[in-house]
């Protein structure tokens, strides 16, 4: 296993250990989970630039890296709806954008189209992770709000963009 796939399945194993420090409730518990999205985050960032660097892109890393960012960004949020300080329909609309860019990009693969990862994609990923990991930290409740639209601003815009882009991709068959 080449060291891009490594990092990815250190992320896939981080996020029991999150998930386990979310729960736990002892003093620095918050922090400790805010620590381990941390460490989680920057594995995502460095296995994409040594995958990338390296000639390292492999049908495995091209499937596990999505879904374990997926997984591990739907964690917090759930924890953060279920903790009251996030809304489950802002988490419902990250969900939808996210099975509508995937579904958009197995029909782009059907047709042998690859769709990249956009830059509005790409920003969206780093405000909801600059956010996420803010709200793990005690906030006043407009900075939380604050954090909600930012993620919902992001989400919409990037998924509004893979759209236009992609427009010639999904129009229907005939």
């Amino acid at each position: 296993m080449n060291t891009a796939n490594k990092l990815t399945m250190l992320r896939v194993l981080l996020i029991p250990i999150f998930l386990v420090l979310l729960y736990l409730d002892f003093e620095y518990s918050n922090y400790a989970a805010m620590a381990v999205y941390i460490i989680a985050t920057l594995t995502d960032i460095a296995d994409g630039f040594i995958a990338r660097s390296r000639n390292q892109v492999t049908d495995f890393g091209k499937f596990m890296d999505p879904l374990a960012d997926k997984i591990l960004t739907f964690a917090a949020m759930i924890w953060f709806v279920e903790v009251g300080l996030m809304p489950a329909w802002l988490v419902l609309i990250v969900i939808v954008r996210e099975f509508m860019v995937t579904g958009m990009r197995l029909v782009a693969s059907a047709k042998n189209n690859v769709i990249a990862a956009s830059l509005s994609g790409k920003i969206k990923t780093g405000v909801t992770n600059c956010c996420l990991i803010a709200m793990f930290l005690p906030l006043e409740p407009w900075m939380v709000k604050v954090c909600w639209v930012l993620i919902g601003v992001s989400t919409v815009v990037s998924g509004v963009d893979y759209f236009i882009k992609n427009k010639e991709l999904m129009k229907l068959d005939k």
